[in-house]
């Protein structure tokens, strides 16, 4: 389980950053959303990767950490916003350049 959860988001990481090397701004933008969901399912492992366990461990009753969730949260929210401003940047990028080039510059 662990090592599939590895492989995950290492792929999502390295899909994410060739994404952002590109020259196109939906690329860029698509690569953004890419690695946020990379750094949200880090965030996640980050608590416990088990499942059907309850949430309190027995051992003299500790409750399990409720920061992992709360930073995925957070996490979630931030890149819903990043993106958002991304695509509105790049949208007026297009609308005073005329082409969606990261540059602004079309190279033949």
């Amino acid at each position: 389980m662990e090592a599939a959860f590895a492989v995950t988001i290492g792929v999502l990481t390295a899909s994410g950053l060739f994404l952002l090397l590109r020259a196109r701004t939906f690329t860029v933008v698509l690569g953004l959303t890419l690695m946020s969901y990379a750094v949200t399912l880090f965030l996640l492992s980050m608590g416990r990767l088990a499942t059907a366990r309850p949430p309190v461990i027995m051992d003299g009753a500790r409750y399990a950490d409720p920061v992992p969730q709360a930073l995925v949260l957070t996490a979630i929210v931030i890149s819903f916003a990043m993106t958002a401003f991304a695509i509105v940047l790049s949208l007026r990028s297009l609308g005073l350049s005329g082409t969606d080039h990261v540059d602004g510059v079309e190279r033949p």
